[in-house]
């Protein structure tokens, strides 16, 4: 698979560095390179690419907004590699869905690194769409975007799934530590089947086959204790009845 690429920034020498990568690696087309994120976001109106390495701090428009118009834009598959002196950038960069985060001065070796990632994730993306459509019940794996990468979780190993604000922490059998992923709770809600996730608090969703035990108001799921809140008892009683 080939990659097209454009490479955006203000600093003359940073982006013919970039540029001079993206040449030297086999999967990876040059097809523009541009010292300002207006003329860049001029020619990808034009021209959609595959990956877009993009500086943050230039002037009259910023890496991040940039990312932002594009984000807005809708129905674009072009992603992101920010390069940046700064790190201090980092999470935005994560808000903006951004694949990659390289922190300047890089070397080729980091670089590679990054656009190896991105080849897999387009990769990834052409099996999917290759494969025949699934019954969502009939699924036995989701994928959640886990720091820079695609992760696929199956429902099997899902304990239950917290919501903080943003972002989701899915607990799992096989980790000691939770998957933390930049989504919303009802966002996930929507993609779990409901014949085996059921949501329980404003902040919980429970696989129900991993349920030990159900107290008056708390569900505990090993070590944990899940609180049900009133707006979600009644549905919760309900699924409890067919197994009394």
């Amino acid at each position: 698979m080939t990659l097209t690429c454009m490479a955006v920034d203000d600093e003359p020498l940073a982006l013919g560095l970039v540029c001079a990568f993206i040449e030297k690696t086999p999967f990876l087309t040059l097809t523009g390179r541009y010292s300002n994120a207006v003329e860049a976001l001029q020619a990808l109106e034009q021209q959609e690419v595959d990956v877009l390495f993009l500086d943050i701090q230039m002037p009259d428009l910023t890496g991040i907004e940039l990312a932002r118009l594009l984000e807005r834009a809708g129905g674009r598959h072009t992603r992101i590699i920010f390069t940046t002196a700064f790190n201090q950038f980092a999470v935005e960069g994560f808000r903006v869905d951004a694949l990659d985060y390289l922190l300047k001065p890089f070397n080729y070796e980091e670089f590679l690194r990054a656009a190896t990632k991105a080849r897999s994730y387009f990769e990834l993306l052409q099996r999917a769409a290759s494969e025949p459509p699934r019954l969502p019940d009939h699924q036995e794996y989701l994928f959640l975007k886990v720091e820079y990468q695609l992760v696929r979780i199956a429902y099997s190993d899902i304990l239950f799934i917290e919501g903080l604000k943003d972002y989701v922490k899915v607990h799992l059998q096989s980790a000691s530590r939770p998957v933390l992923s930049l989504t919303s709770l009802k966002a996930l809600e929507e993609k779990l089947p409901s014949s085996r996730f059921m949501r329980v608090h404003r902040s919980f969703i429970v696989a129900l086959d991993k349920i030990e035990t159900v107290s008056r108001n708390t569900i505990q799921i090993g070590p944990a204790s899940i609180p049900i809140s009133e707006q979600y008892k009644d549905a919760f009683n309900q699924f409890l009845s067919r197994w009394l």
